[in-house]
């Protein structure tokens, strides 16, 4: 294993990444096909798995969710409602006219969604000649947005109707109601006795336990957390005027006829060089799940041979999260599949000191005005 040990070394040592993918690209030459396991497990070891972040433990900012938004909805409801004695259906729907904001602290005391609240409002309006209230319009109107009287009064229905459990029926077996929580097992008394008498630590913690913290912050930003790789390198390339195109937003086909690519779906951006060169490929996958690291690890062999029929494009690979902490058959594949071009968010700056990245550099004004 001397010489396993020698090749970890140059790669780990080297001076620049240009001079480390060269070392990685000689590990077929120098090593059998069980030694070269061994040292691209051992280089994903050393080299890249310290940089792996557990992102796990943040979550994105939205001010919609921030305490200082939710508390001024809700001193806003409390006052007006005289701390929830006030809530017949005509008081309702004169607060959420004059408090539009109101509405999110009434859908959290009765603990929907949304549209599940939406789904509850077609519930409410049947029989009354009236239309429901849209998904989109219910996060409009929380966010301070004008509500008519109609909508006031058919949202107004529906929150009296959940919180006195008058909507629905009875639960099947086995199932119970939303609405079997501390703060409306009682209906409206209940959620004024919590309001005066504030919620014991060990409520406050079995509610976490049941919904998780930060759970609808995660489920509302889900599309922003699965594109955080995507946003920062299209971050970085327009702040370097690299010429680049992401693919997601674009026909297959268009990005197929443009650069010459078999592959499908493509990779998620190709890097050219003006007016419409390939010269690299970049592939971004974040994942907390080991087995899903392993399952997406052959996405790079497809993208490798994809480079190599055009004539030796490169492969970059973002990867990130723990999930890629699984080294010998998930991160190890990709260091090789990708001759060791392979980074993380820490070191995303650090690819553009990568060829073909240096001189392609200040050429480009990022996506659209290159496809203009």
């Amino acid at each position: 294993m001397a010489r396993v040990e020698e090749t970890v070394r140059t790669i780990v040592g080297a001076a620049d990444w240009n001079q480390r993918v060269e070392a990685v690209r000689r590990i077929p030459e120098r090593h059998g096909k069980q030694e070269q396991q061994a040292v691209y497990s051992a280089v994903a070891e050393k080299l890249y798995r310290p940089h792996l972040s557990a992102n796990f433990a943040f979550v994105p900012r939205r001010e919609h969710y921030e305490q200082a938004t939710f508390s001024r909805a809700y001193e806003r409801t409390v006052a007006a409602t005289g701390r929830f004695r006030k809530v017949g259906v005509p008081e309702l729907a004169g607060l959420l006219q004059e408090h539009p904001e109101a509405l999110l602290v009434l859908r959290t005391v009765v603990g929907y969604t949304p549209k599940e609240l939406s789904v509850a409002t077609r519930e409410a309006a049947k029989g009354k000649g009236a239309r429901g209230v849209g998904e989109a319009q219910i996060k409009s109107i929380e966010r301070g947005g004008r509500v008519g009287e109609s909508s006031a009064q058919i949202l107004a229905v529906t929150i009296d109707r959940l919180v006195s459990r008058q909507m629905w029926g009875t639960a099947p077996d086995g199932l119970r109601t939303k609405l079997d929580k501390v703060d409306t097992a009682d209906g409206w008394e209940s959620v004024r006795r919590m309001a005066a008498e504030g919620v014991p630590y060990d409520v406050f913690l079995h509610q976490r336990h049941m919904g998780g913290a930060f759970r609808q912050l995660l489920d509302a930003a889900s599309e922003e957390r699965g594109e955080m790789l995507e946003i920062a390198v299209r971050a970085l390339f327009e702040e370097r005027r690299i010429p680049f195109v992401q693919t997601g937003s674009h026909e297959q086909s268009e990005i197929a006829d443009r650069f010459n690519l078999t592959m499908s779906p493509a990779p998620d951006f190709v890097v050219f060089e003006p007016p419409g060169i390939l010269r690299a490929m970049l592939e971004c996958k974040l994942t907390n799940d080991g087995g899903t690291a392993r399952d997406k690890a052959s996405r790079f062999d497809t993208l490798r041979k994809e480079g190599v029929r055009l004539g030796g494009v490169p492969v970059f690979a973002l990867v990130d999260g723990l999930g890629w902490e699984r080294i010998n058959d998930a991160l190890a594949p990709v260091v090789a599949h990708c001759d060791g071009r392979v980074f993380t968010l820490e070191t995303l700056p650090e690819m553009l000191e990568t060829q073909p990245f240096p001189r392609l550099e200040g050429l480009g004004g990022g996506e659209l005005q290159e496809r203009q």
